[in-house]
Formats: C-alpha cells, sequence, structure tokens
C-alpha cells in the first residue's frame, strides 16, 4: 500500500486523471494535483482537501515545484507529445519515477529513442504508456509467451462494446495523425512502417461470449512500441472491432457517461491475445469494464510495485519488461480477469 506516500498527478483533473486520484487515494497515497488549468485544480483541491500545484510544461521551475517532495510521478495530460518530455526531464531532475497514460504511438517512441540512456544512467525509471493501450497488451502479450523470449508473430484484438472518447482521446488523436501526415503506421518486419491505404477489415474469433466480430486490421495502437521494446517479434498486429472504432472517429460522438458509484461508463471491453511461434499459438484473455476507468489501477499498481521494488529494471522499460505480467494482472482481479490459453 501507498503508506502516506505523495504522488504528483499532472492532468488530475481530467477525466483519466480524476480516476488515478481517487485510486491512488484507495492505495494509501497521497495524491498532489497538478496541471495547466489552475482554475480546474483549484476546483479539484476543493473537493478534495487535496493540495494542488498549477504547472507548466514550458516553466520548468513550476515542474520542480509541482514535483517537490514527490516520491513518483503519474503523467495523465495529453498530447504526450508535448507533455512527456517536459515531465520526464523534471522527473530526472527530482531523481523519481515517471510514469504515463500515454496511447500516442509517436509520443512513446520518442520516450524510449530520447531518454533509455540518461535514465539507465542515472537509475531512474521511466514506465510511458502504462494504461489500457500500450500497457496491458503489453502485459497480455508477454504474459501468454511464458518462457518465450522470441515469437513470429503477436495479434492483440480489442473486443470493445462501445468507444465513447474523451476530449483528451481525440486530441492526441488528431496531434498523432497530424504528425504521420494523415497516414498510418504498422508494425512489420522489425519496424515500425508509414502506409497511405486504408486498413483491411476482417473477421476476430473472440472467444465466448463475444463470439467472432468483424474488426478493423492494423488498427494499430501502442502496443506496437511497448511490445518490440523487450520482446523479439517481428510481427505485432493491433485490430479493434468495427462499431468501436467507427464510435471514435464519429465527431458526433457522446464523451463517456458515469453509470456506477465509482465514475465508471458502461463499456466493457475483451482484449484477445495470440502470440504465435512456428506451429504453436498461445493466448491470454482480459476481461473488464471502462477502458478509461481501469487504466487508474493499471498506472497505481506500477506506481507502487515501483516504489517497493518490486521491479526487473531501470531505465525506460515498458510494463512487460519491468513488471512480473501474470502477477501484476491477477494482483488487479477486482478490475481485470485474466485467462491464459497454452
Amino acid at each position: 500500500m501507498g503508506s502516506g506516500l505523495t504522488v504528483a498527478v499532472f492532468g488530475a483533473y481530467g477525466h483519466t486523471g480524476r480516476f488515478v486520484v481517487a485510486q491512488l487515494r484507495d492505495r494509501g497515497f497521497v495524491p498532489v494535483l497538478s496541471g495547466r488549468d489552475a482554475d480546474k485544480l483549484r476546483v479539484l483541491a476543493s473537493e478534495s482537501g487535496l493540495d494542488a500545484r498549477p504547472a507548466s510544461v514550458d516553466d520548468p521551475a513550476s515542474l520542480d515545484r509541482a514535483l517537490a517532495g514527490a516520491a513518483a510521478v503519474i503523467n495523465c495530460a495529453g498530447p504526450f507529445a508535448t507533455t512527456a518530455a517536459p515531465l520526464i526531464e523534471a522527473a530526472l531532475r527530482a531523481g523519481i519515477p515517471y510514469v504515463d497514460v500515454a496511447a500516442e504511438i509517436e509520443a512513446n517512441a520518442d520516450t524510449f529513442t530520447q531518454f533509455a540512456d540518461r535514465a539507465r544512467a542515472a537509475g531512474v525509471v521511466i514506465v510511458p504508456a502504462m494504461a489500457f493501450y500500450g500497457g496491458l497488451g503489453d502485459l497480455l502479450v508477454t504474459a501468454a509467451m511464458g518462457e518465450w523470449t522470441a515469437a513470429d508473430e503477436a495479434h492483440i484484438a480489442y473486443g470493445l462494446s462501445s468507444w465513447h472518447p474523451t476530449a483528451g482521446t481525440r486530441t492526441a488523436g488528431a496531434v498523432s495523425r497530424q504528425r504521420r501526415g494523415g497516414g498510418r503506421v504498422v508494425y512489420t518486419n522489425g519496424r515500425l512502417e508509414h502506409r497511405q491505404d486504408n486498413p483491411p477489415t476482417l473477421e476476430w474469433p473472440f472467444p465466448d461470449p463475444m463470439g467472432p466480430r468483424a474488426v478493423i486490421g492494423e488498427f494499430t495502437m501502442a502496443d506496437v512500441v511497448t511490445v518490440p521494446s523487450h520482446l523479439s517479434i517481428p510481427e505485432v498486429r493491433t485490430y479493434m472491432t468495427v462499431e468501436a472504432a467507427r464510435e471514435v472517429s464519429a465527431p458526433d460522438t457522446p464523451t463517456p457517461a458515469a453509470v456506477d458509484a465509482r465514475g465508471r461508463s458502461a463499456q466493457t471491453f475483451l482484449v484477445d491475445v495470440v502470440v504465435r511461434s512456428g506451429d504453436t499459438e498461445r493466448r491470454a484473455v482480459a476481461r473488464g469494464q471502462d477502458i478509461y476507468a481501469v487504466t487508474a489501477p493499471l498506472v497505481v499498481e506500477a506506481v507502487d510495485r515501483i516504489l517497493t521494488g518490486r521491479t526487473r529494471t531501470v531505465g525506460v522499460a515498458s510494463a512487460g519488461e519491468i513488471f512480473d505480467a501474470p502477477d501484476f494482472i491477477r494482483a488487479l482481479s477486482s478490475h481485470i480477469s485474466l485467462e491464459l490459453r497454452p
């Protein structure tokens, strides 16, 4: 448990940030609220009774003040192409772990490229994409792999009942599309490739009770950065149910609406992972509710394990590399169910 340790949350007033703040308090941590909007911070501080420290990514001194005395920092504020690097720099100056919930492929790739050597030399832990996209998929692939260190292919199929995007999701998506010139990206032949064609539509055999569903093939998510960062798999493909893909792309889709006391939406998810080596396949299946809400226990469990020394490396590392993947997911059994199928 948190034992009263202070954790700074940048973007604390955002949709995911509020879930993270609540989860930190449930786990015994003391969140420090931070972000760029002083008015929103003031409101949240009044509601929660927590300390608020406004900060801006273009003002390093304000970030230093926000992180002062904190044991770790969680970045929930996108677009991460703008916020990740300044927050990581501040974490390195403070000598504390940095964890974010970035789903932006390019921003996560930048974190590995720009900070791997410095973070390792400083002995600081940096975990990007410690969220539903990037983090959970990487943990599932790693768990499915078992003792394997290499495979021919990894397939991550997202079965979402719906996808009502937050404003942050829309902004991050726009930034990523701009960075790739309106095209799309895939991970094939051991590298990221950019394409301008339309992705294929195919059928994915989700396990019961969902069953076979039409999916957008090569609906590429952050897993194409996190998984290859530590596993030798030349082909990493991600898929999304057609209905969810249409909703997240439609300009008039509403934002998530709470349906329970925890603030979760009615959205459910099933993540089906298949890894193949030669003629052998292994599978991992995860189920849960609300992709934004479930990010909170994922990122807070990560912080707890980092601060209690339950890690396997230092520097920039994905969830599957730095944590015991099956143990990590099972520790969140009240939020995520896990099934491994050798």
